[in-house]
Protein backbone atom coordinates (compact mmCIF):
# COMPACT_ATOMS: atom_id res chain seq x y z
CA UNK A 1 0.00 0.00 0.00
CA UNK A 2 1.53 3.34 -1.16
CA UNK A 3 2.09 6.18 1.95
CA UNK A 4 -0.56 8.29 0.10
CA UNK A 5 -2.79 5.24 0.18
CA UNK A 6 -2.02 4.62 4.25
CA UNK A 7 -2.81 8.52 4.84
CA UNK A 8 -6.12 8.88 3.38
CA UNK A 9 -7.27 5.69 5.48
CA UNK A 10 -5.74 7.48 8.65
CA UNK A 11 -7.63 10.54 7.84
CA UNK A 12 -11.05 8.67 7.14
CA UNK A 13 -10.33 6.75 10.33
CA UNK A 14 -10.35 9.82 12.53
CA UNK A 15 -13.96 11.25 10.55
CA UNK A 16 -15.26 8.09 11.99
CA UNK A 17 -16.88 7.10 15.66
CA UNK A 18 -14.79 5.03 17.35
CA UNK A 19 -17.32 3.91 20.37
CA UNK A 20 -18.68 1.29 19.37
CA UNK A 21 -21.31 -1.84 20.83
CA UNK A 22 -19.65 -4.92 19.27
CA UNK A 23 -16.97 -3.42 15.98
CA UNK A 24 -14.37 -1.19 16.44
CA UNK A 25 -13.95 1.54 13.52
CA UNK A 26 -18.28 1.70 13.51
CA UNK A 27 -20.41 4.69 12.51
CA UNK A 28 -22.94 3.21 15.13
CA UNK A 29 -23.75 4.63 18.59
CA UNK A 30 -23.30 2.40 21.29
CA UNK A 31 -26.66 0.59 21.60
CA UNK A 32 -28.42 -2.74 23.30
CA UNK A 33 -29.84 -4.22 26.46
CA UNK A 34 -26.13 -2.97 28.22
CA UNK A 35 -26.92 0.24 27.36
CA UNK A 36 -30.59 0.24 28.64
CA UNK A 37 -32.10 -0.35 25.26
CA UNK A 38 -35.83 -1.35 24.44
CA UNK A 39 -35.80 -4.25 21.98
CA UNK A 40 -38.56 -4.77 19.71
CA UNK A 41 -40.75 -8.37 19.83
CA UNK A 42 -40.20 -11.18 17.98
CA UNK A 43 -42.63 -10.44 15.20
CA UNK A 44 -43.22 -10.37 11.15
CA UNK A 45 -43.75 -6.77 10.58
CA UNK A 46 -44.41 -5.62 14.03
CA UNK A 47 -43.43 -2.55 15.87
CA UNK A 48 -42.75 -1.08 19.10
CA UNK A 49 -45.19 0.43 21.64
CA UNK A 50 -46.21 3.82 21.73
CA UNK A 51 -43.07 5.54 22.89
CA UNK A 52 -43.65 8.93 24.81
CA UNK A 53 -40.92 11.13 24.06
CA UNK A 54 -39.84 12.56 26.43
CA UNK A 55 -38.49 15.86 24.30
CA UNK A 56 -41.30 16.52 21.85
CA UNK A 57 -39.58 16.17 18.43
CA UNK A 58 -40.08 18.77 15.66
CA UNK A 59 -40.91 17.21 11.85
CA UNK A 60 -40.67 19.56 9.22
CA UNK A 61 -42.15 22.15 10.89
CA UNK A 62 -44.97 20.06 13.10
CA UNK A 63 -43.98 18.45 16.82
CA UNK A 64 -44.97 15.35 17.66
CA UNK A 65 -44.71 13.72 20.99
CA UNK A 66 -45.34 10.04 19.90
CA UNK A 67 -43.25 7.61 18.07
CA UNK A 68 -42.95 3.77 16.79
CA UNK A 69 -39.68 1.84 16.23
CA UNK A 70 -41.50 -0.19 13.25
CA UNK A 71 -39.77 -3.54 12.33
CA UNK A 72 -39.47 -2.42 8.76
CA UNK A 73 -36.99 -0.05 9.10
CA UNK A 74 -39.33 2.98 9.78
CA UNK A 75 -39.63 5.27 12.44
CA UNK A 76 -43.23 6.78 12.92
CA UNK A 77 -44.64 9.52 14.55
CA UNK A 78 -48.17 9.61 15.76
CA UNK A 79 -49.24 5.76 14.35
CA UNK A 80 -47.41 2.26 13.43
CA UNK A 81 -46.44 1.91 10.05
CA UNK A 82 -46.39 -2.39 9.24
CA UNK A 83 -46.22 -2.23 5.33
CA UNK A 84 -43.70 -4.26 4.53
CA UNK A 85 -42.81 -3.25 0.68
CA UNK A 86 -41.52 0.45 0.09
CA UNK A 87 -43.51 3.07 -1.88
CA UNK A 88 -41.63 6.13 -3.55
CA UNK A 89 -42.15 9.15 -1.94
CA UNK A 90 -44.44 11.44 -1.70
CA UNK A 91 -46.98 9.80 0.05
CA UNK A 92 -49.89 12.45 0.82
CA UNK A 93 -51.52 10.23 3.30
CA UNK A 94 -50.81 12.12 6.57
CA UNK A 95 -48.00 9.60 7.96
CA UNK A 96 -45.08 11.58 9.08
CA UNK A 97 -41.85 9.18 9.45
CA UNK A 98 -38.06 8.66 8.44
CA UNK A 99 -37.24 5.26 6.93
CA UNK A 100 -33.63 4.73 7.72
CA UNK A 101 -33.87 1.20 5.25
CA UNK A 102 -37.91 0.76 4.57
CA UNK A 103 -37.81 -3.37 3.39
CA UNK A 104 -39.23 -6.14 4.55
CA UNK A 105 -37.69 -7.21 7.92
CA UNK A 106 -38.31 -10.28 9.54
CA UNK A 107 -36.55 -10.51 13.00
CA UNK A 108 -38.51 -13.69 13.82
CA UNK A 109 -36.12 -15.33 10.96
CA UNK A 110 -32.50 -13.35 12.79
CA UNK A 111 -31.67 -10.31 14.18
CA UNK A 112 -32.82 -7.94 16.73
CA UNK A 113 -34.18 -3.94 16.78
CA UNK A 114 -33.36 -1.97 20.09
CA UNK A 115 -34.22 1.87 20.90
CA UNK A 116 -33.47 3.90 23.90
CA UNK A 117 -34.32 7.76 24.37
CA UNK A 118 -31.20 9.09 26.37
CA UNK A 119 -29.65 12.19 27.96
CA UNK A 120 -26.31 10.31 28.83
CA UNK A 121 -24.02 13.32 28.65
CA UNK A 122 -21.18 10.86 26.83
CA UNK A 123 -23.68 10.19 24.13
CA UNK A 124 -24.85 13.45 23.65
CA UNK A 125 -20.85 14.99 23.69
CA UNK A 126 -20.11 12.89 21.30
CA UNK A 127 -23.43 13.81 18.87
CA UNK A 128 -22.84 17.08 19.46
CA UNK A 129 -19.13 17.32 18.18
CA UNK A 130 -19.98 15.45 15.17
CA UNK A 131 -23.20 17.73 14.29
CA UNK A 132 -20.90 21.00 14.80
CA UNK A 133 -18.44 19.24 12.68
CA UNK A 134 -20.65 18.45 9.99
CA UNK A 135 -22.34 22.01 9.95
CA UNK A 136 -20.43 24.52 11.78
CA UNK A 137 -22.20 27.47 11.07
CA UNK A 138 -24.74 26.22 13.64
CA UNK A 139 -22.83 25.28 17.14
CA UNK A 140 -24.90 22.70 18.52
CA UNK A 141 -25.04 21.24 22.36
CA UNK A 142 -27.60 17.76 22.11
CA UNK A 143 -29.64 17.94 25.23
CA UNK A 144 -32.06 14.60 24.34
CA UNK A 145 -31.39 12.11 21.69
CA UNK A 146 -33.30 8.91 20.39
CA UNK A 147 -31.52 6.11 19.30
CA UNK A 148 -33.43 2.71 16.99
CA UNK A 149 -30.63 0.13 15.95
CA UNK A 150 -31.19 -2.41 13.56
CA UNK A 151 -28.78 -5.16 14.26
CA UNK A 152 -28.09 -7.88 11.68
CA UNK A 153 -31.78 -8.05 11.10
CA UNK A 154 -32.72 -10.85 8.56
CA UNK A 155 -35.27 -10.16 5.28
CA UNK A 156 -38.70 -12.42 5.15
CA UNK A 157 -38.39 -15.25 3.49
CA UNK A 158 -34.68 -15.74 4.00
CA UNK A 159 -32.77 -18.74 2.43
CA UNK A 160 -29.42 -16.86 3.65
CA UNK A 161 -27.63 -15.92 6.84
CA UNK A 162 -27.72 -12.21 5.50
CA UNK A 163 -28.17 -9.32 8.33
CA UNK A 164 -28.73 -5.74 7.59
CA UNK A 165 -26.97 -3.33 10.43
CA UNK A 166 -28.45 0.53 10.40
CA UNK A 167 -29.07 3.36 13.17
CA UNK A 168 -31.52 6.15 13.49
CA UNK A 169 -30.86 8.67 15.59
CA UNK A 170 -32.94 11.87 16.61
CA UNK A 171 -31.70 14.14 18.66
CA UNK A 172 -32.16 18.46 19.31
CA UNK A 173 -31.00 21.04 21.80
CA UNK A 174 -34.15 22.45 21.89
CA UNK A 175 -33.88 24.68 18.76
CA UNK A 176 -32.82 22.81 16.36
CA UNK A 177 -33.69 19.09 15.45
CA UNK A 178 -31.65 17.22 13.78
CA UNK A 179 -31.49 13.31 12.40
CA UNK A 180 -28.39 11.27 12.02
CA UNK A 181 -28.57 7.63 9.96
CA UNK A 182 -25.64 5.34 10.24
CA UNK A 183 -25.47 2.14 7.81
CA UNK A 184 -23.09 -0.34 9.33
CA UNK A 185 -23.76 -3.40 7.24
CA UNK A 186 -26.27 -3.83 4.28
CA UNK A 187 -26.24 -7.14 2.82
CA UNK A 188 -29.60 -6.94 1.23
CA UNK A 189 -32.11 -4.90 -0.47
CA UNK A 190 -35.48 -6.61 -0.38
CA UNK A 191 -37.34 -9.40 1.05
CA UNK A 192 -39.37 -12.56 -1.01
CA UNK A 193 -42.65 -10.84 -0.41
CA UNK A 194 -41.07 -7.46 -2.51
CA UNK A 195 -40.48 -10.26 -5.73
CA UNK A 196 -36.94 -9.96 -3.66
CA UNK A 197 -34.64 -12.97 -4.57
CA UNK A 198 -34.77 -15.50 -1.20
CA UNK A 199 -31.57 -16.42 -1.61
CA UNK A 200 -29.62 -13.54 -2.15
CA UNK A 201 -32.07 -10.69 -0.97
CA UNK A 202 -31.78 -8.36 -3.73
CA UNK A 203 -34.07 -7.27 -6.65
CA UNK A 204 -37.83 -6.86 -6.36
CA UNK A 205 -38.90 -3.80 -5.06
CA UNK A 206 -35.37 -2.23 -3.12
CA UNK A 207 -35.68 -0.64 -0.05
CA UNK A 208 -36.18 3.28 0.93
CA UNK A 209 -34.32 5.06 2.81
CA UNK A 210 -36.01 9.04 3.28
CA UNK A 211 -37.87 11.35 4.69
CA UNK A 212 -41.84 11.34 4.53
CA UNK A 213 -43.53 14.80 6.02
CA UNK A 214 -47.10 13.24 5.02
CA UNK A 215 -47.65 15.51 2.54
CA UNK A 216 -46.89 16.16 -1.62
CA UNK A 217 -44.41 18.70 -1.49
CA UNK A 218 -42.16 18.04 1.39
CA UNK A 219 -40.04 14.84 1.04
CA UNK A 220 -36.67 13.50 0.98
CA UNK A 221 -35.30 10.43 -0.68
CA UNK A 222 -31.66 9.07 -0.22
CA UNK A 223 -30.05 8.33 -3.72
CA UNK A 224 -30.38 4.82 -4.62
CA UNK A 225 -33.79 4.31 -2.84
CA UNK A 226 -35.69 2.01 -4.66
CA UNK A 227 -32.97 0.85 -6.95
CA UNK A 228 -30.27 -1.86 -6.77
CA UNK A 229 -27.65 0.95 -5.47
CA UNK A 230 -29.32 1.08 -2.41
CA UNK A 231 -26.86 -1.94 -1.33
CA UNK A 232 -23.82 0.55 -1.45
CA UNK A 233 -25.67 3.29 0.82
CA UNK A 234 -22.68 2.04 3.38
CA UNK A 235 -20.29 3.45 1.32
CA UNK A 236 -22.36 6.92 0.93
CA UNK A 237 -23.20 10.00 2.76
CA UNK A 238 -23.79 13.84 3.00
CA UNK A 239 -21.35 14.90 5.51
CA UNK A 240 -18.04 13.07 3.80
CA UNK A 241 -17.97 10.02 6.56
CA UNK A 242 -18.81 7.03 4.62
CA UNK A 243 -22.06 4.98 5.50
CA UNK A 244 -23.70 8.50 7.40
CA UNK A 245 -25.94 11.01 6.47
CA UNK A 246 -27.22 13.57 8.79
CA UNK A 247 -29.85 15.96 7.63
CA UNK A 248 -31.92 19.21 10.46
CA UNK A 249 -35.16 18.52 9.89
CA UNK A 250 -37.17 20.83 11.72
CA UNK A 251 -36.86 23.53 8.70
CA UNK A 252 -35.91 20.75 6.71
CA UNK A 253 -32.17 20.96 4.72
CA UNK A 254 -31.45 18.75 2.28
CA UNK A 255 -27.92 18.09 0.83
CA UNK A 256 -26.84 18.48 -2.38
CA UNK A 257 -25.23 14.93 -3.74
CA UNK A 258 -24.56 13.00 -6.92
CA UNK A 259 -26.66 9.68 -7.19
CA UNK A 260 -24.92 6.27 -6.33
CA UNK A 261 -22.99 4.16 -8.89
CA UNK A 262 -23.54 0.11 -8.65
CA UNK A 263 -20.11 -0.50 -8.22
CA UNK A 264 -18.16 -0.33 -4.70
CA UNK A 265 -16.10 3.00 -5.20
CA UNK A 266 -16.69 5.46 -2.73
CA UNK A 267 -18.64 9.18 -3.16
CA UNK A 268 -19.38 11.84 -0.95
Amino acid sequence: MSPSSIFFLLILGSMVDTKTSSEKGSLLYPYGPDQGDETNPKLDDGTSEAITLSIPFTFYGKTHQTAFVNNNGVISFDKPVRQYTPDPFPLADGRPFVTPFWADVDNVEGGDIFYRQSTDPVLLGDISQHITQYFPESPFTATWAFVATWDHVAYWGSKSDKGNTFQAVLTTDSKMFYIILNYWDIQWTTGAASDGDAETGLGGTPAHAGFNSGDDTNFYNIPGSQTDAIINITTTSNVKVPGRWVFRVDDFQAPDVDPPQLDNSCWL
